[in-house]
């Protein structure tokens, strides 16, 4: 009869035999917003989309009774509603790394695809804009 080569391991009680890679999904937040490098884009407020997925990993499951287990998406709205308010950009890509600072402060979040459009800019087009994703490197440098 042949011996068995299984081996127990024990786990410690602070560890995890899982990972869960989450995604917090926004789509089309659209607001009304000075963005813009043309005088025209300057003087009045036009309608802007974003979509994002923001993506994070976390070694155990959501605590139901703890916000702060979680990615809140209400933050990151209220986030680009800030970013927003106050400030005029020219290009949507200096919008978008704005974004990506501020969200990337929570250490938890590897990864944001972050979609920006234009909804009411050229008038043979439904939205002109831009896509970009941006990953953590740990790569040392």
């Amino acid at each position: 009869m042949k011996k068995n080569n299984f081996k127990i391991i024990k786990i410690e009680k602070n560890k995890s035999l899982f990972n869960y890679e989450k995604k917090v999904l926004i789509k089309e937040l659209v607001l009304d917003l000075k963005l813009g490098y043309y005088d025209f884009e300057k003087e009045k407020p036009q309608k802007v989309k974003f979509s994002l997925d923001v993506e994070y990993e976390d070694k155990k499951p959501s605590n139901d009774k703890d916000l702060k287990s979680i990615v809140n998406y209400s933050k990151i709205v209220k986030l680009i509603k800030k970013l927003v308010k106050n400030k005029h950009y020219n290009f949507l890509e200096t919008l978008a790394e704005d974004v990506f600072d501020e969200l990337f402060k929570d250490k938890r979040i590897d990864k944001i695809s972050l979609q920006i459009e234009k909804l009411e800019i050229m008038r043979d087009c439904s939205s002109v804009g831009i896509q970009i994703s941006k990953k953590r490197s740990y790569d040392k440098f």
